[in-house]
């Protein structure tokens, strides 16, 4: 039935515990192949932060959060593979809703599983929700894995 599931994470418990319905899902269904997304949100160039941290700043910065979120995918990928599941890293630079999307649409990805806050109403507006957006906007199906502290 999937052939393929993307599973973004961004370092976070939350994105984490999507990663319990991966591995069940991956191992039950003999799913051949789970991909892990990390986007790297970039960082503004322009404004305060250019004139007072300066251009180089920002290079090594930009340098560092790679490497950083590089060892992170390694780490998590690791502990898939020693359940015998078959997993790929991905890194993507942009808005993280988007990029999550147009890598489902362009990889034939059968499943995203994503973890959530389950934040509603004001919340949910104010802040944005990157989850409601890839529901939204995804053709691929969305389970969303809701933090158990999170439920009322």
């Amino acid at each position: 039935m999937y052939n393929k599931i993307l599973a973004p994470v961004d370092g976070s418990e939350l994105s984490e515990y999507g990663l319990e319905h991966v591995k069940a899902i991956a191992t039950g269904c003999s799913v051949p192949e789970v991909v892990l997304l990390r986007i790297i949100e970039p960082i503004p160039s322009s404004g305060e932060i250019a004139s007072f941290a300066g251009e180089e700043w920002l290079r090594n910065a930009e340098k560092n959060a790679v490497e950083g979120t590089e060892d992170y995918l390694n780490r998590v990928k690791a502990k898939l593979t020693n359940e015998g599941i078959n997993v790929q890293t991905v890194v993507k630079n942009g808005n993280a809703a988007d990029e999550i999307v147009n890598y489902a649409k362009k990889n034939n990805v059968d499943l995203i599983v994503m973890g959530s806050h389950g934040s509603s109403g004001i919340v949910r507006w104010a802040l944005g929700s990157t989850t409601d957006k890839v529901v939204r906007h995804s053709t691929a199906p969305v389970l969303v894995a809701v933090h158990h502290s999170s439920r009322r």
